[in-house]
Parts: structure tokens; sequence; C-alpha cells
């Protein structure tokens, strides 16, 4: 008599089961490939005049701009969530803005007493800055405008002159967002004259030209006054530009390089990652943010699952460091 070989005989299953791995929790955790940790969150602060000041952003939900006596709050309770960075940003009072950026280099101003008030309350926490002039503008971009064109080697002598200042009121690394040519090397060259050689420089070498920045621009009331930011932030369809921006921010002493935006640039993240020795972090800018809030609130997605997924999404494509305004509530569930 003989035994019919049916599809639930030994023979006919697969040796190899990728679902074995995946089993139990225990399984699952143990075979992990990439974590997050609290202290792979920069964290972004927003930071405004006044006193018990937190005013709402209404295209980000949850979050808030502060005065400097709530921002002593804030990042005590981040740095006790296990988040080492803070990146601070300033609204500037219209009244304070001009073409030359020269607020900016105020030793008083917002920006200068907010790092001194953060190393103050937190002194572990690092300290970075953003280098940029589009908040001082009052043409609302990141250098000086003559003739309706925004200039690049006038504005890095300013914003050189600007991480300077930073450097003196304490700040740990400065973040020149511009994307100015030379700017990075300009900068390295004045922290080192003015005897500021361990500040560090967290470039935003591949900063694209992105629809996703909204919603920070109305919390910083720094939109363009007139164009776009098309001449000197990237165009979305180059992957291949980055890492060559990357690159010659390596070479002209950059500590830290930058992919901006997040989701929507992975691959960036990837060839960046794939061009430089140095950390590569990624701006998980407010668009994204403000998406995933939306849809959340709208009971399309879970916002934890959302969030916890485009974070480790971020690690695996090759991020070292992630800028998030999900920091706080992501940190607080890894805890």
């Amino acid at each position: 008599m003989s035994i019919r070989i049916t599809s639930t005989s030994p023979g006919s299953f697969p040796a190899v089961r990728g679902r074995r791995t995946r089993m139990s929790e225990s399984l699952r955790e143990m075979t992990t490939e990439h974590r997050l940790h609290p202290s792979m969150f920069i964290a972004p602060l927003f930071v405004v005049e006044g006193e018990g000041v937190k005013d709402p952003i209404p295209s980000m939900p949850d979050y808030y701009r502060l005065s400097l006596d709530l921002l002593e709050k804030e990042v005590k309770e981040l740095e006790s969530l296990g988040i080492w960075s803070v990146l601070l940003f300033v609204k500037v009072p219209d009244e304070l803005k001009d073409n030359e950026g020269t607020e900016a280099l105020n030793p008083d101003g917002l920006m200068q007493r907010a790092v001194k008030k953060v190393k103050a309350a937190a002194p572990g926490l690092c300290v970075m800055t953003d280098v940029a002039l589009d908040p001082y503008s009052s043409y609302g971009h990141d250098g000086i405008v003559e003739n309706g064109i925004v200039q690049n080697d006038v504005s890095v002598e300013v914003l050189a002159k600007m991480a300077v200042s930073h450097a003196a009121a304490g700040a740990d690394v400065v973040a020149p967002s511009d994307m100015m040519d030379g700017r990075i090397g300009a900068i390295r060259k004045s922290l080192e004259f003015e005897g500021f050689s361990e500040t560090g420089i967290m470039a935003y070498s591949a900063k694209y030209a992105s629809c996703f920045y909204g919603p920070f621009r109305d919390a910083l009331d720094s939109a363009p006054g007139f164009g776009d930011k098309k001449t000197y932030q990237m165009n979305p369809a180059n992957v291949r530009e980055a890492g060559r921006e990357a690159q010659l921010d390596e070479q002209e002493g950059a500590d830290i390089v930058m992919v901006k935006p997040g989701i929507a640039y992975l691959d960036v993240v990837r060839g960046v990652r794939e061009s430089v020795s140095l950390p590569v972090s990624v701006y998980q800018v407010s668009g994204e943010y403000a998406m995933i809030k939306a849809a959340a609130e709208k009971g399309w997605l879970n916002e934890e699952q959302a969030m916890m997924e485009t974070l480790i999404a971020f690690r695996r494509a090759g991020a070292d460091l992630i800028a998030t305004y999900f920091a706080k509530n992501a940190a607080k569930l890894l805890n």
C-alpha cells in the first residue's frame, strides 16, 4: 500500500521560517536591530520674551513658545527624562528685525539670555543654538538681501559673528541652518580665533526647500517676505548633492551633519550616512509633527504608534541623532 504525501507531510514545509523569531515578545526584543533611547533625541524649543508665557502654536498642537522662566522648568524636565540636548530658537519682535541681523549679535539678546538660562538650570545639557538670520530679518530670509537677492558672502560674515556670540553665551554646539556656501569653514575659523575651539558645529548640511516647514514659520513668524528659499535650500529631487554638501561640511570642520526634513528624506539620511564618518542627525520637522497630530485628532491613526514608528525609521535609515518635537513624549514612553 503506497503512502500519499500531502501538504501536511513533514518534507513539504519550509526549513527556514522568519516567524520563529517573532512568536514572543522576548524573541522580538532579542532580535531587534535598531533601538531608540532618549539620549538620541534633540528637543527643539521656541523662546519668547516675557514672563509666565506659554503661548500655544495653533499649527503645532501641544507645542508652545516659552518665556525664559518656563524654559527653565522645561529643560529640567527634559533632563530628568534622559534627554541630553536641546536646540534653541527665538521669536524676535518685529521692531528688532532689520536686513543686517543686528539683533542677532546683541550679547544681551533673547538667544544669548536663553543659553545662559538653560546652562544655569541644567548644566549637564548640551545646548545647541540655531544660527540663521531669518528670525532676525525684516525680509524673513536666511541672509542679507541686496537687490532682491540673498547674498552669500556678506551673510556668512554675520553668521560667523552670530556663532561666536552664542559660544560666548555658553552654547555647546552652534547649528547653522542657513545653507550659505562656505559658512561652516568661516564659523569654525571664527570660533578658533576667538578661543572657542571646543564649541561644536552641527551643520544643516542637506536642508531642502520643503513645504514641511510651514508650522515652524508660524511659530517664529519667519516666513520669507518675498519669493522662496530655493536659491540656497536644496532641490527635493536631488540626493547625490546631499552627500557632496555633507562631505564639504565635514572638510570645513563640522562635528555633526544634519538632514532636514526627515520622513520624506530617509534615502537622503542613508546616503549621507554612507558619505561621511561624522555623526548624522535628522530633523523631524514641524509639518511632519503636525501631520501626525492632525491624523491622530481625526482618529485616523494612533499617535503614539505613528510617533515611535517614524522615529525608529530614522534610526533604521542611519541617523545617530533625531531632532523631534516628539522628544518629550517619546522619552516618557521609552522610560
